[in-house]
């Protein structure tokens, strides 16, 4: 079962998540927060595999909460957004979601959604994160990066780096570089550690900024 948290200020909106996503029987949702204070508490005490955050939040906004949570390692967050690409969403990203998902986003691409992240696959809904992407690598708020934070990385790693750059799942990557699934999640987890990157999302803004 994946156990989801969801954080939503809006009680109807909230309702109609929790609704879609109890409707999956792999699904369990395991708690409902309505600011981003709720949010942190309830992800520490439930421990739950996904939190579902809206950016928008009273008390503590979702980008303060993403950090929180993904700091203290108590879940991956996927990050309920709009297709402004504002200042909410790049913060997000700087703290480490997982992924980004539209708040039009049908039931079922709400749950495969969820289940992607679950996965640990960040890279979600590629039309969106590519313009993401795309739009954070060529913005003002980014520190230049020196390709020379590459230097520990194996040939293959910056392989995997570059499709992830492009937007690719696990699987993607696995058939454009004739790779096993599990092979190519122990390439993503052991690059993210040697570049001290919390997302695959994170690493995929690097690729843009360095143009591998």
């Amino acid at each position: 079962m994946i156990r989801v948290l969801v954080a939503e200020d809006q009680a109807a909106v909230r309702a109609g998540l929790v609704l879609i996503l109890r409707s999956a029987p792999d699904i369990e949702v395991a708690g409902e927060a309505a600011d981003g204070e709720q949010a942190v508490a309830l992800a520490r005490e439930l421990r739950p595999d996904v939190v579902l955050m809206d950016v928008q939040m009273p008390l503590l906004d979702g980008v303060s909460a993403t950090r929180r949570v993904v700091e203290e390692r108590l879940a991956d967050v996927l990050v309920l957004t709009t297709f402004d690409l504002d200042e909410y969403v790049f913060g997000a990203l700087r703290a480490g979601a997982s992924g980004f998902l539209l708040k039009n986003t049908d039931a079922a691409g709400l749950l495969a959604a969820v289940r992607t992240v679950a996965r640990g696959e960040g890279l979600i809904a590629p039309a969106v994160t590519r313009r993401l992407i795309a739009a954070f690598a060529a913005g003002p708020v980014r520190e230049p990066r020196d390709a020379a934070v590459l230097d520990s990385l194996t040939r293959r790693e910056r392989e995997v780096l570059s499709c992830l750059g492009e937007g690719l799942s696990n699987a993607g990557i696995a058939d454009r570089l004739d790779m096993a699934e599990a092979t190519v999640k122990t390439h993503v987890s052991r690059l993210l550690g040697k570049l001290e990157l919390r997302s695959r999302v994170q690493a995929a803004v690097l690729a843009q900024e360095l143009g591998i």
